[in-house]
């Protein structure tokens, strides 16, 4: 799977442009359907227009602001305060217009009881990092709701909460770009600012961002050598200003036209504005939304990418937390077991006590004593013998749940060991993340183990979680199946369906290979994995899911790096 980039694209005042003339041409009319906030910093509305059904997510994340159309999401977060403030706010009523402010990142959408009507709501999305926010306005622009309220102590220059009339953002620094204005006096706006070229773009002017200037400033797709952000204004030669005035034009060209044409850029994002050296394509037609779905794809891979792997650091910390507990207990009932180790000792000090030739009284006590202490003691290793295996047993467990998480790929297999987690955590604290669980977030009630076959064909199965080996090893297995694990080292349950047809060298080591890639031996190259017939494989009484041992079996070498190849041809 490759690797999501560490922040999506950030949606410029140009991409923003580009998005609300893709959106304009959709939605304007569409009526206003309903409104759901899936997380705290997420609205969701759905708008029906000739075409359909659309969705858009507005976003005041600070890592990732953002403004897309996007597939029908799931139905969730209908219990926030903001979402049911704008479902109230805006029912009934359409959308008529969309605008972008100058080159703010701006951007309101006005809706009316029918096109051609006053504007009875506004709604204001800011996309501007840590300060982007969301705004619904009544017809007096007065603020009805908000998604974060802005204090003085936060601001100075513009608090803004519920009732206060609603200001735009401070202007922005800078000469607003215009494509009339002159190429000399342009030039000499840069000149006057003795930095790199790239800092002296992002300085003279409005609407510049990081990216956009990268743009400008790249080499031309037939060939020829990009212009060095970090050269001097003051040292640039005339084909340097001949190419970036060229380019300069074609941006804005692009932008006061809203001629725009999406396309991948080499550092894996998306340009919404074709070069002056370079074919320009046909613009995108009326009604496609390719920019939103090129954006809304890669943020929604970005997103997923950092739910899971925040949902990795609060397993890390609740596994870490058990595993505390497990070997404390452990130790506890080690060192009640040496304690009773002591009975033969205290037998012979009672026997030799009663072999005195005349004892008395109260060694006659002592001695009965000591033989009731022995026995005591004695009894208690039938108890805390099986207490030591439950707390190895867990253990092990706790140490193959470590290895799912660090190798999950998904947020879905997480759910089941997240739930599992429950049972073995204290009771209040089980109790408390039951009751803050999100809606529906639920593991599915049949596993979903990796089904892959083999380079014969036969169907090789991968557990991903304990409830998932669960489900391969004991219960959908069948006489003939093969099982592999790898040998003493955390890690799924492999089983080849050899039940269903004969299974050749190929294809063991395949199942190896996988039982070694999906273990705590990853890295290494060579890994001893055990292949059991499942016949041969027996759930052990009272303990966690996936927990078996197996009679004798053959010892196979499986090599991760082979599994990376099967995987990438499933």
């Amino acid at each position: 799977m490759g690797s999501p980039p560490s922040r999506p694209q950030p949606i410029d005042a140009t991409t923003l442009r580009a998005l609300v003339a893709e959106l304009r041409a959709v939605l304007v009319p569409s009526r206003f359907e309903k409104a759901q906030q899936p997380d705290g910093q997420t609205l969701q509305l759905a708008l029906r227009h000739l075409g359909g059904l659309q969705w858009l997510e507005l976003s005041w994340l600070a890592e990732a602001p953002r403004l897309l159309a996007i597939p029908p999401p799931p139905r969730e977060g209908e219990g926030s305060t903001l979402a049911a403030q704008v479902q109230h706010a805006l029912r009934g009523l359409a959308l008529v217009a969309i605008d972008q402010r100058d080159w703010e990142r701006v951007v309101r959408f006005d809706f009316a009881p029918r096109p051609g009507e006053a504007p009875r709501r506004h709604l204001v999305v800011e996309l501007m990092g840590r300060h982007s926010n969301l705004f619904l306005l009544n017809a007096q622009r007065e603020v009805i709701a908000l998604a974060r309220q802005v204090r003085p102590n936060q601001s100075r220059w513009r608090p803004i909460g519920t009732g206060d009339p609603y200001s735009p953002p401070p202007p922005l620094q800078g000469e607003a770009p215009r494509s009339t204005e002159p190429r000399e006096r342009w030039r000499r706006r840069l000149l006057t600012l003795p930095l790199p070229v790239a800092e002296a773009l992002l300085e003279a002017y409005q609407g510049l961002s990081p990216a956009l200037v990268r743009q400008l400033l790249a080499a031309a797709p037939g060939g020829g050598e990009a212009l060095p952000p970090d050269r001097l204004v003051g040292r640039l030669g005339e084909d340097d200003w001949e190419r970036l005035w060229r380019r300069w034009q074609a941006w804005l060209t692009a932008v006061e036209h809203e001629r725009f044409t999406p396309r991948a850029t080499p550092d894996g994002g998306v340009r919404c504005w074709a070069a002056d050296d370079e074919p320009a394509g046909e613009a995108s037609p009326p009604g496609n939304l390719a920019l939103n779905s090129a954006l809304a794809g890669a943020t929604r891979a970005w997103l997923d990418a950092r739910h899971l792997e925040r949902r990795r650091d609060t397993l890390r910390q609740r596994l870490a937390g058990l595993e505390r507990r497990e070997r404390r207990q452990l130790a506890e009932q080690e060192a009640l077991l040496l304690l009773a180790a002591d009975s033969d000792a205290l037998q012979q000090r009672g026997d030799a006590l009663l072999c005195l030739p005349s004892p008395s009284k109260e060694q006659i006590q002592e001695a009965q004593t000591l033989y009731k202490r022995a026995r005591r003691q004695r009894r208690s290793v039938a108890i805390i013998q099986p207490r030591l295996e439950a707390h190895r047993q867990r253990l092990a467990w706790l140490e193959e749940a470590q290895v799912y998480v660090e190798q999950a790929e998904r947020a879905d297999p997480l759910a089941a060991l997240e739930e599992d987690l429950e049972r073995l955590e204290p009771r209040g604290r089980a109790s408390a993340r039951r009751a803050t669980r999100p809606r529906g977030d639920h593991p599915a009630e049949a596993p979903r183990p990796l089904e892959l076959r083999s380079p014969s064909g036969l169907s090789l199965q991968v557990g991903r979680n304990h409830r998932q080996n669960d489900w391969i090893s004991l219960r959908q297995a069948r006489r003939g199946d093969l099982w592999f694990h790898a040998q003493e080292i955390p890690g799924s349950h492999v089983v080849l369906k050899a039940s269903a047809g004969v299974a050749d060298a190929a294809d063991l080591a395949a199942a190896a290979d996988l039982a070694a890639h999906f273990s705590r031996g990853r890295g290494n190259a060579r890994v001893p994995v055990v292949m059991v017939p499942v016949e041969g494989l027996q759930r052990l009484p009272g303990a966690e899911p996936g927990t078996v041992r197996h009679r004798g079996g053959e010892i196979l070498w499986g090599q991760p790096d082979r599994a990376r190849a099967l995987l990438a041809g499933s």
